[in-house]
């Protein structure tokens, strides 16, 4: 459903606030947007930019227990979904939206089967088996009869994509629908977007934290800080000529497959200033390197560069641009000072691992989840293994540290193993404070009350986190905080192993980058192994002195991480490469 002016989209001076712990803060500062028929627009900027509250305006689900105050609106086909008739809202979001959610788990009914959830709004079975096989899930006949936590994450996101689809909508919102999948699911996914938009013309919002993602996909980006549009213009434009500084600090912290490995990381300037400060003037000048006086005075209005291409800036555009060329400052990272003779202190040998799946009529299928996995990992080392959902990753961590049993082979550990979860949210007690939660790992040493808390202020102070987080429960803390958090918890006692599970793939390319740094410099200074397991080939690439590559449960490919790179052997692994999403600058200039 479109307007007069083909225009499926609009939202005109959006300003919304959400009540938390009794006080309201202005999440949305008078946004505008409009999407027409067919356009892809990348919405990107760190946590907390407003980027996924933006969409659950448009699907008119802004939190009721946070007791929204809106002015402006949303609408879609003319249909205002923040203050129009609930009735109408849901006729639209039945008929004309489609939604892939960052977290899948928290959006896939746990009692219902699979099948039934993507055939809920046609009945059509053949259709959902189609829609399954269309996102690259493999044998869709077994999976529509699992249930959601039988399925590993990015499967889960697969089924997610093939429900938003099911409707034809004539919008899509995917809210960081690519940050479980690996990079050939991924590359799948986009191509399938652009074919539905190509087909029957549909419109999508494709939030993403990922700038060389929206680079393959989108027409148009728009760049959020703090609730407000910093830079808007067509995706070639943006990405060759940014124009704010808070672009230019994206574009810098982002990784690739030519990121120099013996280099610090480039991250954003950590934010010091409190709430009031920020919203004073420009949102961004706390953290600005080209921030003048005026910057913290006024607010700057978004105006046009050159054609669509806008941005709200004080700081000449030349001055910004002159920025983004600048080589970069970070200092090189120290080699490892591990022992000269390296031991190993991880092997495994002939490891398998089965689980049985029952289908919707009782049946029951094994899965080789693991399938005779040799291993060997030594001390100091880091190995980075990569591969599809359900190639047996996540399985081989939690069999090295014991969460899940083996059915055969064997698996020996020197010392201790400490694992970091892909979500940080769920691995931590909710209701214990931060404080709690490292003081517990500490009881062990017999530790009286004022050592262990000089431990914890230490280990947050590794971490970059203030001692005052120690007081916070894990749902007060932003995304990149709780895996800071994690972080301290698993290190806190230096384990021989640390087992790394797509630690980054949730956060943004600044955090990222910030926890990156952080897990390099704990294995140098503790001179611990470490098992990296990611999706993301450039940040294997940059972790690893090892890359192994896993698929449909085995080791296919192994070896020093540039030889594995520069000169793959297996047909999987050139296949991998060949789907890294990279930012062409020559083609966008």
């Amino acid at each position: 459903m479109t307007d007069s002016t083909g225009t499926i989209a609009a939202v005109d001076d959006l300003r919304v606030e959400l009540r938390r712990d009794g006080v309201y803060s202005e999440v949305l500062r008078g946004v505008n947007l409009h999407i027409g028929r067919g356009e892809i627009v990348g919405l990107v900027g760190e946590s907390g930019s407003g980027k996924s509250v933006l969409a659950l305006s448009l699907m008119g689900l802004l939190p009721s227990d946070a007791r929204p105050r809106v002015s402006g609106a949303a609408r879609i086909g003319g249909v205002d979904m923040v203050h129009g008739p609930a009735a109408h809202q849901r006729a639209v979001r039945r008929a004309e939206l489609g939604v892939i959610f960052q977290d899948p788990m928290t959006s896939l009914n746990p009692t219902m089967r699979v099948g039934r959830q993507i055939t809920e709004i046609n009945n059509d079975k053949a259709d959902g088996l189609r829609l399954l096989s269309a996102v690259g899930v493999a044998n869709p006949e077994l999976r529509m009869g699992v249930f959601p936590h039988e399925l590993s994450g990015g499967l889960r996101q697969r089924v997610m994509a093939a429900i938003a689809l099911s409707g034809n909508p004539a919008l899509i919102i995917a809210d960081e629908p690519t940050t479980a999948l690996d990079v050939t699911v991924q590359a799948q996914l986009l191509k399938l977007l652009k074919d539905l938009r190509d087909q029957f013309g549909c419109a999508v919002l494709f939030i993403t934290h990922d700038l060389a993602v929206a680079a393959q996909i989108t027409d148009r980006i728009v760049v959020m800080y703090a609730g407000r549009v910093a830079e808007s213009g067509p995706s070639a434009e943006i990405l060759a000529s940014p124009s704010h500084p808070y672009t230019v600090g994206l574009l810098g912290a982002r990784l690739s497959l030519t990121t120099a490995r013996d280099q610090i990381l480039r991250t954003l300037p950590a934010e010091q200033a409190d709430q009031a400060a920020r919203m004073r003037g420009c949102a961004y000048h706390t953290r600005c390197p080209l921030a003048q006086a005026r910057c913290a005075v006024d607010v700057p209005p978004l105006e046009v560069l050159v054609g669509t291409h806008e941005r709200a800036c004080w700081v000449p555009a030349s001055g910004v641009r002159a920025r983004a060329v600048e080589p970069s400052q970070a200092a090189p990272a120290a080699a490892p000072s591990g022992p000269t003779v390296r031991l190993p202190v991880a092997e495994a040998i002939g490891l398998r691992c089965d689980f049985t799946v029952r289908s919707a009529t009782g049946r029951k299928t094994i899965v080789e989840a693991l399938r005779g996995v040799d291993l060997r990992v030594m001390a100091g080392e880091t190995l980075s293994i990569v591969g599809e959902s359900g190639s047996g990753k996540s399985t081989l961590l939690r069999v090295i540290a014991g969460l899940t049993p083996a059915t055969g082979g064997t698996v020996e550990v020197t010392g201790a193993v400490q694992m970091v979860f892909q979500d940080s949210g769920s691995s931590l007690t909710p209701w214990m404070s931060v404080g709690n939660l490292l003081t517990e790992r500490l009881r062990p040493l017999g530790l009286g009350r004022v050592g262990a808390a000089a431990l914890v202020a230490e280990a947050l102070d590794v971490m970059g986190l203030p001692t005052s987080v120690a007081k916070a429960r894990p749902g007060q803390l932003s995304g990149g905080q709780r895996q800071r958090v994690a972080l301290a918890r698993a290190t806190i006692i230096p384990p021989a192993v640390l087992l790394c599970d797509e630690p980054t793939s949730s956060l943004d390319a600044s955090l990222a980058a910030s926890v990156l740094n952080l897990i390099r410099r704990m294995r140098r200074e503790l001179e611990m192994a470490v098992i990296f397991v990611t999706h993301d080939i450039a940040v294997a690439r940059l972790m690893g002195d090892r890359l192994g590559v896993m698929l449909n449960g085995e080791l296919v490919e192994i070896g020093p991480t540039d030889e594995v790179l520069k000169r793959p052997v297996h047909a999987y692994t050139r296949m991998l490469l060949a789907a890294v999403p990279e930012i062409d600058m020559a083609a966008a200039r």
